[in-house]
């Protein structure tokens, strides 16, 4: 099993910290993992993404140029990274942050509220979050409960009250994408 992600959106969104928390969690299952970020100077507003890769055995390279999942939080990283996800792939979007939808048919698309989810909840900077537990509905290439652990290691201690709503926007991502395929 390898799985190549790439992760898009603006800094702030909570790109790199769901690639991160992913690569983590993964990790956390014994999984062979790569996480590169890239991001502007300007950070928080700026372009950011980053690739996470996901394997059972050795990863021979961090640089790709296609990938088998994208998952996209903005207009520009849609133009940007639609056409390049392998054919047979997933791309998986926030429905509330992009105004020209995905094209392709040779991918699996699904659009994800995640923003209007993350209103929803209480808790707008769960957003990344609520991606990440659709995506891990399509693709459980990491449970549930290593993220939590994931997000023990990586948030500060302080943080740790927020456990309970980040593991509650993750389910909520989940059956977000569950009532689609229901539906679809």
């Amino acid at each position: 099993m390898i799985e190549e992600i790439i992760i898009s959106g603006f800094g702030g969104q909570g790109v790199l910290s769901m690639g991160q928390t992913l690569s983590y969690g993964a990790a956390l299952e014994g999984k062979e993992i790569s996480w590169m970020p890239s991001y502007g100077p300007e950070m928080r507003g700026g372009a950011a993404n980053c690739i996470t890769i996901i394997s059972d055995k050795k990863i021979s390279s961090p640089i790709i140029s296609s990938y088998d999942t994208a998952i996209i939080l903005n207009q520009p990283s849609m133009d940007k990274f639609e056409s390049k996800v392998k054919p047979g792939g997933l791309l998986i979007y926030d429905s509330t942050n992009i105004l020209n939808k995905p094209t392709r048919t040779d991918i699996e698309i699904i659009a994800i509220p995640a923003a209007d989810e993350a209103n929803r909840l209480n808790f707008s900077k769960a957003l990344n979050m609520v991606m990440l537990g659709g995506y891990l509905e399509k693709r459980p290439v990491v449970k549930i409960d290593s993220i939590i652990g994931a997000l023990k290691k990586v948030l500060p201690e302080r943080y740790h009250n927020l456990l309970p709503a980040n593991r509650q926007a993750l389910e909520a991502g989940q059956e977000l994408v569950r009532k689609q395929l229901v539906v679809a």
